[in-house]
């Protein structure tokens, strides 16, 4: 063992053992109980930065940790590696996306080892290649077959800047989910699954998955879906045939009903202002509302708009007219593309008539009973009170009136209840080259044709034009684009559209259980053998989209009899962003970012930066706020920088250090070096304590009461309260704390009197035990330097990477240090009991009335008071 810690060798000695012996690769072993760890795929952008690293390292201590335990742990790896960066760099640089997508993950691939994860590279998976996008196209015959997949002239969220489709999802907000740009309306026929035909079971299933997912990531999942019980309403059109439904949730107001309010794109539209004179007028604001709609829900922020269109229609419940209006805020694609419009109890109802002045009734009480005149109100009441000016249906309860007149409407035929949902179907269609091609053909005679699945994989051509316009690149390739019909056998022509990489990324970790398998996308026994997946992590940005889709396409593999499961993740973890300063210069038209290796930083002690400026030319350059890391802020810090200054080690174990998992993690450099410090500080214990440890006795069991003194008490309590603390730590994500707490066991055996040469049997006992407790529990932060350590210590038969190792506790060692608390009867001291610091007031209170000596001089008499003083004293009041 060498004097001093030279991380690189300790490193570069341990991959290559990890690699050699396979000591990673998982198979099913019926002996042990299988737990699957994962982290989100990644997309191969070219390299990694230390964000994705805090990603990975969390996975890596808790496979690590699992593996210790016991546990048949799988930890796979692979590529999110279809997607527009790509088919962007080939037209920017001139290259095919195959080549700039496999280089990058041959760079990213060589990172990761370097950084010594412990993945079962012989399962890594990738979705560009025609062996994985095969069963995407799989999967798509299958959707189709059973009318889950189909395809329709709809208006898609468009990228101008990406020329893409954009899902809802991708484009909530109004911008674009990648790039930021400002998204628009376009009309193009698209592919969709029917991801609505599930909405329920979403739902239902989030049942199964609560106290193991974050609560947020299941709000957002539910408003999203956005399940809506109430009725649909028929108003009729004054002069006409036409009938405008609606959907609400509160048919109990109806009676408020002051407006109509239709979407800019409803079908009725020219139709009811036919032959009007305000047509021009009501339709160029119309087309105004389109050009100027965002996408998703109108939030509060949005100016409202609207213009009424000169017609009226009946409310079937009052008979009252309402004029129709055309309104920014209602959306075609959600509910019916109408809403009835209540002010007194609706905010958004109640600001759209102050902006128009349009007059409304009260039709409901405040929580004390009184009615507000509408000229009064403030702000709508949106609560459920009491009913009034509802004919029949006056002062009654808003539930119970919204119930029956649920019922009325269905009686009298012009209403029915019903569940609506802010979910759309899925749309998958991408007008992309790299992508997973759409495994459909058009013929004139047989029209829509699928593709035989004997046929599969449709394969992506080698080469297509990238222009950069929205027209699929692929359907410039003749070769790909001109077939033959399965059907017929005459001319036919391919799909030119591609899946969207969602696709790729909702199915992948069951292929990781069966990644070569060439009949069908996995064996579902293996399937059942690793999943669901014990412990998903990545960030909370995927929240909707991926995590939305992937529990969609779990249930729907269940249908075809792929899987059993419901739900394909039984935790999730969603972690905080590594953040780091940025460095710019700013002329007014743009900032232009450095990198931080060519800034010169002077800062107080405080860490606060008093000055930045270019080394190379010594211009002063403006200091930004910490950011999220990314190639566009240039504050992007890579992981082989720090390795080789520092070692893979230190590097993962202050990540998980340096701030809590869920918290953002401000990035500062100075802060490895404090993790250099601790494992050399380790290391030198293990030097110091390793010969006589290695020659001296080898007793396997603790040494005899009599042979204890109290500073070798006092190692081993602290040892096992460590062993206590980092279990339950683990169990809850709590590294920072585990860290500290092998922080605290470190500084014990060092402030440990015994010397090494001259210790006795229960001295070595207790450094041995101490040290062995440190090393196996720093595995899952530092396991290079634990297998070092692990080994030097004189375990080079067994290692730790081939578990079980973890320590096992001893409860009784692991109880908090008794305190002596003095008893007093009338303020005079007569006894003195021992407890824990955590002892409850009544438990002491009882100890010390049971006390023999308490007793002798408490008997016979009257107790008036007993007085505790926790951790300190019992005075015990008698007469």
């Amino acid at each position: 063992m060498d004097e001093k810690y030279f991380p690189e060798k300790i490193e570069e000695k341990w991959q290559k053992h990890w690699a050699v012996t396979g000591a990673f690769e998982a198979d099913r072993d019926d002996q042990r109980t299988p737990f699957y760890c994962l982290e989100m795929l990644p997309y191969p952008s070219g390299y990694l930065h230390i964000g994705h690293v805090r990603n990975y390292a969390i996975g890596e201590a808790l496979a690590w940790f699992k593996r210790l335990q016991g546990f048949n742990v799988l930890h796979p790896f692979g590529w999110d590696s279809f997607g527009q960066p790509a088919e962007q760099a080939a037209i920017k640089r001139g290259i095919n996306p195959r080549e700039w997508t496999e280089d990058n993950i041959e760079h990213m691939r060589a990172q990761l080892k370097r950084i010594g994860v412990s993945y079962d590279w012989r399962r890594e998976i990738a979705a560009h290649t025609p062996e994985y996008y095969k069963w995407d196209q799989w999967f798509f015959l299958k959707l189709y077959e059973r009318g889950l997949a189909y395809k329709k002239l709809s208006e898609v969220n468009w990228c101008p800047k990406e020329e893409t489709v954009l899902s809802n999802e991708q484009s909530s907000g109004g911008v674009c989910w990648r790039c930021g740009a400002s998204v628009e309306k376009k009309g193009i026929n698209q592919w969709f699954l029917r991801i609505t035909d599930y909405a329920e079971r979403l739902l239902d299933g989030m049942k199964e998955i609560e106290g193991g997912w974050p609560d947020r990531v299941l709000t957002m999942q539910r408003n999203w879906i956005g399940r809506s019980a109430g009725a649909h309403v028929d108003f009729p059109v004054e002069g006409s045939e036409m009938k405008i439904t609606v959907f609400t949730t509160r048919i109990d107001t109806v009676f408020g009903v002051n407006a109509i309010s239709i979407a800019p794109e409803h079908p009725m539209l020219e139709a009811m202002v036919e032959g009007s004179p305000r047509r021009g007028e009501v339709l160029a604001f119309a087309e105004k509302l389109k050009k100027e709609k965002p996408s998703g829900p109108v939030t509060e922020e949005v100016e409202k708009k609207g213009i009424f269109t000169g017609g009226w229609a009946i409310n079937p419940f009052s008979g009252d007219r309402v004029p129709i209006w055309v309104a920014n805020f209602v959306l075609i694609e959600y509910g019916t593309g109408a809403v009835m419009s209540v002010p007194s109890g609706d905010q958004r109802d109640f600001e759209f008539s102050r902006k128009y002045d349009l007059p409304f009734r009260q039709i409901k009480l405040t929580e004390d009973g009184r009615e507000i005149p509408p000229e009064a109100l403030e702000a709508a009441d949106e609560s459920w009170t009491v009913t009034v000016n509802t004919a029949g249906w006056s002062n009654l309860p808003a539930k119970e009136a919204n119930l029956r007149m649920t019922d009325y409407a269905e009686a009298q035929e012009f209403g029915r209840g019903s569940v609506t949902y802010k979910l759309r179907d899925w749309g998958i269609s991408r007008q992309r080259f790299w992508g997973a091609p759409v495994p459909i053909v058009y013929c004139d005679v047989c029209g829509v044709v699928p593709v035989p699945e004997k046929d599969l994989p449709v394969r992506l051509p080698e080469h297509a034009n990238f222009t950069g316009t929205g027209e699929s690149p692929l359907a410039g390739v003749a070769d790909f684009v001109n077939t033959t019909c399965p059907s017929c056998g005459g001319p036919a022509r391919r799909e030119t559209d591609t899946m969207d990489t969602f696709v790729d990324s909702s199915w992948y970790f069951f292929r990781y259980c069966d990644p070569r398998n060439e009949e069908m996308p996995f064996d579902p026994q293996l399937a059942a053998y690793w999943t669901p997946v014990s412990q998903y992590i990545g960030g909370v940005e995927h929240a909707v989209m991926h995590l939305l889709y992937t529990r969609f396409w779990t249930k729907f593999m269940r249908d075809i009899g792929l899987v059993e499961i419901e739900e394909p993740i039984k935790k999730l973890l969603t972690q905080g962003m590594v953040v780091a300063e940025t460095f710019y210069s700013d002329d007014g038209d743009q900032k232009v970012y450095f990198n931080p290796a060519d800034i010169a930083v002077e800062r107080d002690d405080k860490g606060r930066v008093i000055s930045a400026r270019l080394i190379e030319n010594e211009q002063m350059v403006t200091v930004g706020p910490f950011e999220k890391m990314s190639k566009s802020k240039n504050n992007g810090v890579d992981p082989d920088d720090m390795i080789r200054a520092y070692g893979a080690d230190a590097v993962r174990l202050f990540i998980l250090f340096a701030a809590p998992l869920d918290n953002d993690l401000r990035w500062q450099e100075a802060g490895i070096e404090g993790a250099v410090r601790f494992l050399r500080r380790v290391y030198g214990m293990v030097w110091r304590w390793q010969k006589p440890l290695s020659e001296g006795p080898q007793k396997s069991s603790a040494p005899a009461v009599e042979e204890v003194t109290t500073e070798t008490r006092a190692l081993r309590r602290k040892t096992h309260q460590t062993i206590a603390r980092v279990t339950d730590d683990f169990e809850d994500f709590h590294f920072n704390t585990s860290v500290a707490a092998l922080m605290e066991l470190s500084n014990a055996l060092g402030e440990f009197k015994a010397e090494p040469r001259s210790a006795s049997d229960a001295e070595m006992f207790a450094a041995r035990e101490a040290l062995e407790a440190l090393v196996v529990m720093l595995a899952p932060f530092a396991p290079h330097f634990s297998e070092e350590m692990w080994q030097e210590l004189g375990h080079s038969a067994g290692l730790l990477s081939d578990g079980p190792r973890w320590p096992r506790v001893d409860e009784e060692l692991a109880r908090k240090e008794e305190l002596e608390i003095a008893v007093q009867v009338n303020g005079k001291l007569r006894s003195r009991i021992r407890a824990t610091p955590d002892t409850s007031e009544e438990e002491l209170r009882a100890t010390a009335l049971a006390d023999e000596k308490v007793v002798g001089f408490t008997s016979g008499r009257e107790i008036v008071k007993v007085i505790v003083v926790p951790q300190r004293l019992v005075n015990i009041v008698v007469r």
